[in-house]
């Protein structure tokens, strides 16, 4: 059976990714950061990865780097919302097959592993479309409170801003872009 490492620190996405993977006959495990990534590829040593770009602490370029070196068979595939050239062409030297930007269903994530290495990957400016700005910085004030535990005070003094001001951008929504 197939085996498929997920790495994302979003658990919500990263839970139904896994599930959506075991739906479709894959032995799929998760990861939220490098360390418990690291650990998972060691002990279990799976024949595929999917990794998130963007993560607390090490990044997944790191963990792509730190992962071909100790097994080099690995298929790695990068999925992330921050997408740029610059991250992609790091990534595929690192040893990606390919580089998804969010939002991807499951079957389209599936077929990059199955892509010839030497493909050329898609890297036109639409498939690689940064965030917004609201939603970056919805994404790292969130990226901040859980590096802080939670804590408000703390999180609002490491960005600078009051710690009202922070409250009340978190009690709003998301913004979808």
């Amino acid at each position: 059976m197939t085996t498929i490492l997920v790495v994302d620190d979003e658990e919500h996405f990263r839970n139904r990714l896994v599930k959506a993977m075991i739906n479709r006959g894959y032995e799929t495990r998760g990861a939220g950061d490098f360390q418990e990534a690291m650990a998972e590829i060691e002990s279990w040593q799976p024949s595929m990865a999917v990794v998130d770009l963007k993560m607390p602490g090490k990044s997944g370029l790191e963990l792509i780097k730190a992962a071909k070196a100790r097994f080099p068979e690995l298929k790695m595939v990068v999925l992330t919302g921050y997408g740029s050239i610059a991250t992609a062409i790091e990534a595929v030297k690192f040893g990606a097959l390919s580089y998804i930007s969010k939002p991807a269903d499951v079957d389209e994530i599936l077929k990059a592993f199955t892509k010839a290495q030497d493909q050329e990957i898609n890297l036109d400016s639409e498939s690689l479309k940064a965030p917004s700005l609201a939603r970056a910085e919805w994404e790292h004030i969130n990226r901040v409170l859980e590096d802080c535990n939670g804590n408000i005070s703390q999180a609002a003094r490491r960005l600078g801003i009051h710690r009202r001001s922070l409250q009340r951008k978190l009690q709003k929504y998301p913004p979808k872009q």
